[in-house]
C-alpha cells in the first residue's frame, strides 16, 4: 500500500496553478477588500496604543486624575485597550463573514469543480 505525502498530489487530483488562481479576478478582490480593512484598521489600532503608551510616560498629571474613588484616567484607557483589541477582532469576524468568505467560498468551489482536492482544514 502506498503511503500519501502531505504535500504530493495523487493521480486522482490536478494540479493548482496558484499564479493562475492569485491573477483571477475573484482573488483580487478578496485581496482587496481585506486589505482595505486591515490596513486601516491596524493604523488606528497603533496610533490608539502608542497614544496610550506617550500618554502614560508623559502626561502623568492627566493619566492619573480621578475619575471615580481610586479609578484613574489611565487605568481607564488602559482597560479600554484590551475593549478594542476585543471588539476590533469581533468587527474583523463579522467583516470576514460578510464581506470576504463568500468570495472565499467561490474561488474553492471553482477550485474543487477543476478537480482541485483542498486540505479539509481549509473548509
Amino acid at each position: 500500500m502506498a503511503e500519501h505525502q502531505p504535500h504530493s498530489h495523487p493521480e486522482s487530483e490536478a494540479p493548482v496553478d496558484f499564479r493562475e488562481v492569485q491573477r483571477s479576478p475573484q482573488f483580487q478582490e478578496l485581496r482587496k477588500r481585506q486589505r482595505s480593512f486591515i490596513f486601516p484598521m491596524a493604523v488606528v489600532f497603533l496610533v490608539w496604543y502608542f497614544a496610550y503608551v506617550l500618554l502614560a510616560d508623559y502626561a502623568h498629571d492627566f493619566m492619573s486624575t480621578p475619575v471615580i474613588g481610586n479609578i484613574n484616567i489611565g487605568l481607564i484607557l488602559g482597560l479600554l485597550q484590551f475593549v478594542s483589541t476585543f471588539g476590533i477582532t469581533m468587527w474583523y469576524v463579522s467583516y470576514a463573514n460578510r464581506r470576504l468568505d463568500p468570495i472565499a467560498s467561490e474561488l474553492r468551489g471553482e477550485l474543487e469543480a477543476k478537480g482541485v482536492s483542498l486540505p479539509e482544514e481549509t473548509k
